[in-house]
């Protein structure tokens, strides 16, 4: 199974409270919440709406999945594509707080995560998805078992907040897989990692 990261992120690389409000995510002081409200258009929400959709399963960190579940997870069959994805398809969890998850077919990752993950990925075919969970997501390139990242880039600079990448972390080489440009200036770059890069000497 193909293991992708799906993340929004501003200019300036931040992740921290995309969604509807500006008091969604005030970790750290960070006031300029809802950043990314207001950008989409017809064409990039397709592409947003399409991505859950193919997707054959959901892996969450802790935090994305509190904000999800009780928003999509409350949500009846029929009422929006993208619940009907999240709720029609297996989500795993990877969590050690997280015991009894009230979300339907969710399954706990709290022992070896890079082996639980392991097994998912040598399933022979389909797409585990990863959206928001900026932790998790840094995680995962670390340990490198990211196949394919997708950024959906936001024309704004915030600031402040949360980055995807962090100050001192592993470098990674990128092959473009995918670009194109939304009518209200959101871009979607699509990148294998294809290990580190070379420096000149």
């Amino acid at each position: 199974m193909k293991l992708t990261t799906q993340t929004q992120v501003t200019v300036d690389g931040v992740m921290q409270g995309n969604g509807g409000a500006s008091d969604e995510d005030r970790r750290s002081g960070f006031e300029r919440g809802g950043w990314a409200m207001g950008v989409f258009d017809d064409e990039s929400l397709t592409f947003i709406t399409e991505t859950y959709r193919r997707a054959d399963a959901f892996l969450f960190g802790r935090r994305t999945y509190d904000v999800f579940a009780p928003y999509w997870g409350a949500m009846d069959r029929g009422s929006h594509p993208i619940a009907d994805a999240l709720n029609t398809k297996p989500k795993y969890l990877a969590s050690t707080t997280i015991t009894d998850p009230q979300w339907a077919d969710t399954t706990v990752l709290s022992g070896d995560l890079a082996a639980a993950i392991g097994e998912l990925k040598a399933k022979p075919e389909g797409e585990l998805q990863v959206h928001g969970s900026g932790a998790l997501i840094r995680w995962l390139l670390e340990n490198e078992l990211v196949d394919e990242m997708s950024l959906l880039i936001v024309p704004v600079v915030v600031g402040q907040g949360t980055r995807l990448f962090p100050d001192a972390g592993p470098d990674i080489a990128l092959d473009l897989v995918d670009s194109r440009a939304f009518p209200k200036g959101v871009t979607i770059q699509v990148y294998r990692p294809t290990g580190r890069p070379e420096y000149g000497t």
